[in-house]
């Protein structure tokens, strides 16, 4: 069954406005833990280097799930896939907010990067499906603005934060912003693209999980092992490799997961 629609009748101004803002915070709850790095090291006693896969694990999860959303963008309706990314992150949220351990926060920041890493690959698809192609410049540069502007305030209302609060705060000050929107994904957000149901293909899937994963880790853990280190350079190796076997197999396939082999089902220009 197709969800097939009639771009003219969509309100693309609301639409966007409540994905950037979801994207918006996903990328600014990505900035603001290096800050509370030192407090953390202290609550929970542990390691500056076990502290920073608050952030390393945040990412290896975003990238990991990047091009897995592909796939799911073309099973679930965009409506569906949004507020359930929305809902897993805050879920993960309210995890870290409460977590009693340095574990369970960590579960609950790659809980939060799952909700995450869904959210940024979908906005940029309904961009390319919604808007015709002389429009589509000025939508990126919006969603761009975002992006840009969540890492540069991030630091800075981290830092205000744990000069006068406690570094859960800034979970918890998350909280009611998924919750908004949640609710207006719920009033605006439509469905824009249509359903061809793939079949799973799991070498793609594993490929490239491997191969995003293990130069994420590589790269992460470059800073602290050496470039020198046999461990960073076998992992950056295996990541480069699998992600060459899931780029040829993804030019072979008939049901590519890559985002940009939907068909052209959006507005025409």
């Amino acid at each position: 069954m197709s969800t097939a629609f009639d771009s003219s009748s969509i309100k693309k101004g609301p639409l966007l406005f409540v994905m950037i803002l979801g994207a918006f915070i996903a990328v600014l709850n990505q900035t603001i833990m290096g800050v509370a790095t030192p407090e953390l090291m202290v609550d929970f006693d542990i390691a500056a280097s076990t502290a920073q896969w608050l952030t390393t694990g945040y990412m290896l999860v975003n990238g990991v799930l990047i091009p897995i959303t592909a796939f799911l963008m073309q099973r679930f309706t965009t409506r569906e896939l949004y507020q359930t990314a929305m809902v897993i992150f805050l879920g993960g949220t309210i995890v870290s907010a409460v977590a009693p351990n340095f574990d369970v926060l960590l579960t609950g920041r790659l809980i939060q990067a799952a909700g995450a890493g869904i959210i940024m690959p979908l906005l940029m698809n309904v961009i390319l499906t919604v808007f015709p192609p002389n429009k589509r410049g000025a939508a990126m540069g919006m969603v761009g603005f975002a992006i840009i502007f969540a890492p540069a305030i991030g630091p800075a209302i981290a830092g205000y934060v744990m000069e006068h609060y406690s570094w859960r705060t800034m979970f918890y000050a998350m909280i009611p912003l998924a919750v908004i929107v949640i609710a207006c994904a719920f009033i605006y957000l439509k469905n824009v693209a249509e359903r061809s149901y793939p079949k799973f293909d799991l070498p793609s899937v594993l490929l490239s999980t491997i191969g995003f994963g293990a130069i994420l880790y590589g790269f992460s853990s470059a800073g602290s092992k050496g470039w020198s280190s046999a461990e960073v350079i076998v992992m950056i190796v295996v990541g480069l490799v699998s992600l060459i076997l899931f780029t040829w197999r993804q030019l072979i396939s008939r049901s590519p997961l890559s985002i940009f082999a939907h068909s052209n089902t959006g507005c025409s220009p």
